[in-house]
């Protein structure tokens, strides 16, 4: 490892980032690093701006990647290089408002019926039941599942942040049918070998292929049955700021999204077509 890689980890270490995010920042630096054949102490704002073309224009990434390598080099040139001129030059683009996928009720138990794996849909299910993120779900500990008080404690979620969350007793249901079978010590959701946690890809390629196996015509990912559980929780008439506390939100604004995509706030408005009391009949069509 290098004297700046380590640097830029040691600072990332003390800011309490998690090791996900050390790993995505480190390793798009390193992506930086590689695409020039040098240090970023040798390379600035020309350098970075070439960067930022080539990764639209040639590699064409998600805007989400985009945001990661954006992010980590201004964390690099800000607190490990200390060069906040150097920031300043980096752009920073607007993200794409675009709405959450939200799969329907049925859509959610057709899914569920197509997982053929218990660990697996016992997970699914815990995910859409708590509205938890890929990382939480993965994460949880047997310890966690508190049924005498009907709670999930999640445990350094975003933000490193722990909040519970209601467990279901549906849930709790499944997830003893699951511990009976599997008997899982530590980590609720345990990988083969029982000392990690289920890896994150294993669970995605899951959930999309159940979504196949379902005949749905929406993409399938656990984020989009955290959108899901929000949405419907709205729609039954959740006070926003009871979901925003469930989903781990700092601020209420990034819940209110939900807002725009529920189905029965939508369908509550009445159209201006419907006041202009316009006859339909054969001979106007």
């Amino acid at each position: 490892m290098t004297t700046l890689r380590q640097r830029m980890t040691d600072d990332l270490k003390v800011r309490n980032r998690s090791s996900r995010t050390i790993k995505t920042y480190v390793g798009q630096v390193a992506n930086f690093a590689r695409y020039f054949g040098r240090s970023p102490e040798l390379l600035g704002p020309e350098e970075i701006r070439q960067y930022q073309v080539y990764l639209v224009n040639e590699r064409q990434v998600s805007w989400s990647y985009f945001n990661q390598a954006v992010c980590a080099l201004r964390f690099l040139y800000r607190h490990t290089l200390g060069r906040d001129w150097v920031v300043a030059h980096i752009p920073f683009p607007r993200q794409p408002k675009k709405l959450p996928v939200v799969l329907s009720q049925a859509e959610v138990i057709r899914l569920f019926d197509a997982i053929r794996s218990l660990k697996l849909r016992a997970m699914l299910m815990t995910a859409y039941a708590a509205g938890l993120r890929l990382s939480e779900v993965t994460h949880l500990q047997v310890s966690d599942i508190d049924s005498e008080r009907m709670v999930i404690r999640v445990r350094q979620g975003k933000d490193q942040k722990d909040r519970y969350v209601m467990l279901s007793p549906t849930l709790l249901t499944v997830l003893r049918l699951y511990w009976r079978a599997e008997r899982p010590t530590t980590w609720l959701f345990p990988s083969k070998s029982k000392a990690q946690p289920l890896n994150h890809s294993v669970v995605q390629r899951a959930c999309r292929q159940a979504g196949l196996d379902a005949g749905l015509t929406k993409r399938a990912t656990v984020r989009s049955l955290r959108h899901s559980f929000a949405t419907h929780l709205l729609e039954t008439g959740t006070d926003i700021r009871v979901i925003q506390t469930l989903l781990g939100h700092s601020n209420v604004s990034t819940t209110q999204i939900y807002t725009h995509v529920s189905a029965k706030t939508v369908r509550a408005t009445e159209s201006p077509l419907e006041l202009l009391a316009y006859p339909v009949n054969a001979d106007r069509f």
